[in-house]
């Protein structure tokens, strides 16, 4: 079997799309999204994403880890997907379902935007934050434990911050270390606000480039540029 698909990338952040809302796909084993997701043997990316039809959206987005293993929600996936509807849908907002929420997907000054909604925080320690976006962060105040480490969730370790700009490295469940992660950005404002008891719109730098979280009556806002690597035929 042969079938089309996209590669998109937010800040470093990259994604392999498959779109089965038109096309007849493979079962997606592990085994499969494993191979795909190889930069030696596959397409090579850090997540795979899977669209499909869905009676109140646009698109369902169903998210796979480099490892085979599924994931929750993507802010920077969103953002990649989001661009690549508007363009076949010729619309300026598109909505994207996730397992557990409905997103809107627009374009802005700043590239494109989601409305990734609200964030809970479940525990405030000493060196960290854990915070839920419909998948879980630990967002850590430069005290990461290598050794320890936090396998269940996602980790961001800030280095520096301040009241508008913060700098984060991130390791990612089933994936490992990447150079982007949308959800983690919003994860690593938010814990900030929680930190300065302020919620100034925030630029987080991660190592792939930069993106800007803003706190609205709606919920959070992820903001930033997304690119079309290439496309291809995958046998």
């Amino acid at each position: 079997m042969t079938f089309s698909f996209v590669k998109m990338q937010a800040q470093g952040n990259d994604f392999v799309i498959l779109d089965g809302i038109k096309n007849t796909l493979p079962a997606l084993t592990p085994k499969w999204i494993q191979y795909m997701c190889d930069r030696h043997l596959g397409i090579g990316c850090d997540q795979l994403l899977l669209l499909e039809k869905h009676a109140q959206a646009d698109a369902l987005m169903l998210i796979y880890n480099a490892d085979g293993s599924q994931a929750e929600n993507c802010g920077n996936g969103l953002r990649c997907v989001g661009e690549l509807l508007m363009q076949k849908l010729d619309q300026s907002v598109v909505t994207i379902a996730l397992a557990d929420r409905l997103v809107q997907v627009q374009r802005t000054a700043h590239g494109i935007s989601v409305a990734m909604g609200e964030a809970v925080v479940e525990k405030v320690a000493q060196d960290y934050v854990d915070i839920n976006l419909g998948n879980p962060h630990r967002v850590y105040f430069d005290n990461f434990d290598k050794m320890q480490g936090c396998p269940e969730r996602n980790v961001e370790i800030i280095s520096e911050y301040d009241e508008h700009h913060a700098v984060i490295r991130i390791i990612e469940r089933g994936t490992g270390e990447t150079l982007a992660c949308g959800s983690g950005a919003c994860a690593t404002a938010v814990a900030i606000w929680q930190k300065t008891n302020t919620n100034h719109p925030l630029t987080i730098h991660m190592p792939g480039g930069k993106v800007q979280v803003l706190q609205t009556q709606a919920g959070l806002c992820l903001e930033g540029e997304v690119q079309t690597v290439f496309q291809g035929v995958f046998n």
